[in-house]
């Protein structure tokens, strides 16, 4: 793995960029993915989005943006008195023709991948530059910042919109401009980020208190039927924990390569046993029902449901879920469908058998598995 700094310029300003890349797919095209970090952030909180996805055979680049970080951060020129949302978009930019410009990486399969304040930016990039753009990934879109000026709430700040300071002093460290405010106050982000006519993932938290979830509802609605995929976090507020961030690297990767969630299972925990333990060795069996209401499949976890957890030493823990879902396929009848789930090297890589002759192709698919935890349970996410 190749991690290599460089700068690129925008106007006198040196922006900083990181390169994560394998190395031994250097001799070949490279598609790429441009990371934009959020308010206040910084490359360094999109890093591990940035190895994970160049492991994958991505070429990855996180950038700071111009004044876009908190004091102390960042290792971009510039003031955060001097960040606007525009200028954000133009450092994107000035990055993306650096991209485009290396021998290395493939014109025609650049993405953009941005974080709140970065997911919205990517998503205005994105519609400017509509040609140059093969995919689109936002997790939880700030899209709410026009809203906030509006309110005189942007950063978490409250001032008065009839009379906006020079310079706005938000909670957290961050201080801004008035040209800050005034550059976003009259914008319709939904009718701006729709111009982009390409593939687009949205995975926002339901219980995002910053940005609410209705706003990634929006961003879905805002685009033509079937573009954009939005991904629902149960648990998830404004960013995601270890597991969420791993169910969220599954889906940008099912993603990219044109795969799509096939079933989302929610799992409801009813119990739970220590069925051994000695010395060395613990095994434990959770029970759980729960359920799926998707296009293709409609029904309810039998009570059987089982996942079987093994652990030696400090080792980690093995799981083997086993279970049995009652319902209807995508044409009313009457199926079940038996899931077997436990993990196979790095990723959960789920069985399914069915009676179903809709749903027949589930058992010749290569499917994986994404896992999300919330209080009392958790979402399958599967993928092929």
């Amino acid at each position: 793995m190749q991690e290599r700094d460089f700068f690129c310029n925008r106007d006198g300003l040196k922006i900083y960029v990181k390169e994560f890349m394998d190395l031994e797919r250097k001799a070949e095209k490279i598609p790429a993915i441009i990371l934009s970090h959020g308010f206040g952030g910084d490359s360094v909180g999109m890093e591990h989005y940035g190895r994970h996805l160049a492991q994958k055979g991505y070429a990855c680049y996180c950038l700071d943006f111009c004044g876009g970080s908190l004091p102390g951060i960042g290792k971009s020129d510039g003031s955060s008195l001097t960040m606007t949302i525009e200028s954000e978009c133009e450092d994107l930019m000035t990055v993306l023709h650096t991209v485009q410009e290396l021998p290395y990486i493939d014109k025609e399969n650049i993405s953009l991948l941005g974080c709140s304040q970065g997911g919205f930016v990517s998503g205005l990039v994105a519609a400017k530059c509509k040609e140059k753009i093969s995919n689109l990934i936002m997790f939880f879109p700030a899209l709410c910042i026009p809203d906030h000026a509006r309110l005189g709430a942007l950063g978490g700040a409250s001032y008065d919109v009839q009379a906006v300071p020079e310079e706005i002093v938000c909670p957290g460290g961050m201080h801004i401009s008035r040209r800050y405010h005034e550059n976003v106050v009259n914008m319709d982000p939904f009718l701006e980020i729709s111009k982009y006519k390409g593939r687009v993932l949205v995975i926002h938290g339901k219980k995002d208190d910053i940005v609410p979830y209705a706003y990634g509802v929006k961003a879905k609605q805002c685009y033509e039927e079937g573009q954009c995929k939005l991904i629902s976090v149960e648990d998830a507020g404004h960013g995601f924990n270890e597991q969420q961030d791993e169910s969220a690297m599954v889906a940008v990767e099912h993603f990219l390569n044109h795969k799509r969630e096939l079933l989302t299972i929610q799992v409801i925990v009813t119990g739970y046993e220590v069925r051994q333990e000695r010395e060395g060795y613990k095994e434990a069996a959770v029970y759980f029902t729960g359920y799926c209401h998707q296009e293709d499949f409609k029904g309810c976890i039998i009570p059987e449901g089982v996942d079987i957890q093994t652990q030696y030493g400090d080792g980690p823990v093995k799981l083997r879920a086993e279970y049995t879902l009652v319902g209807t396929d995508r044409t009313g009848q009457k199926c079940c469908l038996h899931i077997l789930n436990q993990k196979k090297g790095e990723y959960y890589k789920p069985e399914i058998t069915t009676d179903s002759k809709e749903l027949a192709f589930l058992e010749e698919k290569d499917l994986t598995a994404a896992l999300e935890g919330f209080p009392g349970g958790l979402t399958v996410r599967i993928f092929g």
